[in-house]
């Protein structure tokens, strides 16, 4: 009979060396839970290539072997995607040695980056360059670009520039058979057949693994000009949103919207940050870039702004008048996440509704969850020019957090039916992971199941790459 573990280790050890083959308890402890620390699973082993040869190799030996593998990035994934199951028959292939900038090619304007190239590092590496890849995420610091695909991550430059698979011209796949598929391309147009790399990008690690990709570079932005300005209600943003995009065109980067109480909570866990019009129930985060650098961009952004004041579309508004004004500007918003892990444990919602429908959700699912749960506090904050709002909740200020959080359930009902009623949808940006795994059957006509279910098949027929996620059941 062959010792599995045994057979296994040698075969993994053969493949990476036997140093990057984690199997003692504290070193395989942070692999295995969530940054959030709300899923928690186990594994075999914790395996760490560094190439695709090495990834290949390894993904032969679990397919010979039947083993499950996780593929994981920088772990800062929401939704329990990069998360083992509590079986512990997987191994969790870590990507972060695989962390090259291969290549930077400023006049094709693209840049060559493996998996777990850190976004912070892939965005140094095109300004190197006077260049600018704008996929931008509060944890792009610790995210990693296999992370960011496979999840096909979004950020707060969307409304500009799009969405993970937008920025990508071609990808470099392992396949579940250990097969490597070479689709670096770096070609804005090639019409030669089906679109494969999308099908890779957002699915989270379940039809191959992704272990390096062609990236789209763009002109770097010589002007810049950011502004926060309190709004009377999110009806306001919505207008305020409108007429930016007439006044400024395509250099409106970013629009975000965030509620008093998540600008309160921000500042509570960071007080060092500005708070500079206070006392307003809404407020909207604006960035607008131009590559030119005599650009009137900031003046036509103030005066914009000024016609909103006169209009009682706004409230209040600040313009920074410096990048570091800017930067403590935009804090506000990216700490909002840290802020509210600092507060405690939240029901957490990542959706997207046309930005026509925002209103009218936000009106309807305040009276449905206020009924339901009475106290319930409100922690709006999202990227409202493409429509994606992290609607969370928090319980009220004397509730136990635990026991609010078994409340999930309830809450997520009346928050996705009333999203699937305004034609939206239930993950936006995060992904579908184990989390919503549940709730994907509930939302996805049962066509659009069977289709993902036959793509499932076709790509991994014996269920090993991230068993669990997004999909239930064998392929």
């Amino acid at each position: 009979m062959i010792d599995l573990r045994a057979t296994l280790r040698a075969r993994l050890d053969a493949a990476v060396g036997s140093t990057q083959v984690l199997t003692a308890a504290t070193d395989v402890a942070p692999y295995v839970t969530d940054w959030r620390g709300r899923f928690h699973g186990r594994a075999l082993a914790v395996v760490r290539p560094g190439s695709t040869e090495e990834v290949a190799a390894v993904v032969r030996a679990c397919a010979d072997l039947q083993v499950p593998i996780v593929a994981q990035g920088g772990n800062t994934g929401q939704c329990g995607g990069a998360t083992p199951d509590a079986d512990g028959n997987a191994i969790v292939l870590s990507l972060a040695r695989m962390n090259r900038v291969r290549a930077v090619d400023p006049e094709n304007a693209t840049l060559t980056a493996e998996a777990g190239v850190p976004l912070a590092a892939v965005q140094q590496a095109a300004a190197d360059k006077g260049l600018l890849f704008p996929l931008s995420l509060a944890a792009e610091g610790s995210c990693t670009i296999g992370g960011n695909l496979s999840t096909n991550a979004g950020g707060t430059a969307v409304l500009r520039f799009g969405n993970a698979r937008d920025l990508v011209l071609g990808i470099e796949v392992v396949l579940a058979d250990g097969r490597i598929w070479d689709g670096l391309r770096g070609l804005r147009k090639d019409n030669t057949g089906y679109d494969l790399k999308q099908l890779f990008i957002g699915a989270e690690g379940t039809l191959g693994i992704v272990t390096a990709a062609v990236l789209k570079l763009f002109p770097a932005p010589r002007t810049r000009a950011t502004a926060l300005v309190a709004l009377p209600d999110v009806a306001a943003a919505v207008r305020l949103l409108y007429d930016l995009r007439q006044a400024l065109g395509d250099r409106i980067t970013g629009f975000e919207l965030m509620s008093a109480y998540t600008i309160a909570l921000s500042r509570k866990h960071f007080p060092a940050l500005p708070d500079p019009c206070p006392g307003q129930p809404w407020y909207a985060l604006i960035q607008a870039d131009d590559c030119a650098n005599d650009s009137p961009l900031a003046m036509q952004l103030e005066r914009a702004l000024g016609a909103a004041l006169e209009r009682g579309l706004a409230l209040d508004a600040t313009i920074a008048q410096s990048g570091e004004q800017a930067r403590l500007l935009w804090a506000l918003r990216e700490n909002i996440a840290e802020a509210q892990r600092h507060e405690g444990p939240n029901i957490k919602h990542d959706i997207s509704l046309p930005v026509s429908a925002v209103v009218r959700f936000l009106d309807d699912a305040r009276a449905a969850l206020t009924a339901a749960l009475p106290g319930v506090r409100f922690v709006t904050f999202g990227h409202l020019g493409d429509g994606n709002l992290h609607y969370n909740l928090a319980g009220p200020a004397d509730a136990a957090p635990d026991s609010f959080m078994g409340s999930a359930p309830r809450a997520n009902r009346i928050v996705h039916d009333l999203v699937a009623r305004y034609g939206g949808s239930i993950s936006a940006e995060h992904g579908i992971g184990q989390q919503k795994r549940d709730e994907l059957i509930r939302y996805k006509s049962s066509v659009e199941l069977e289709l993902m279910h036959r793509v499932k098949a076709a790509f991994d027929p014996a269920g090993l790459l991230n068993p669990g996620k997004v999909l239930q059941g064998s392929p």
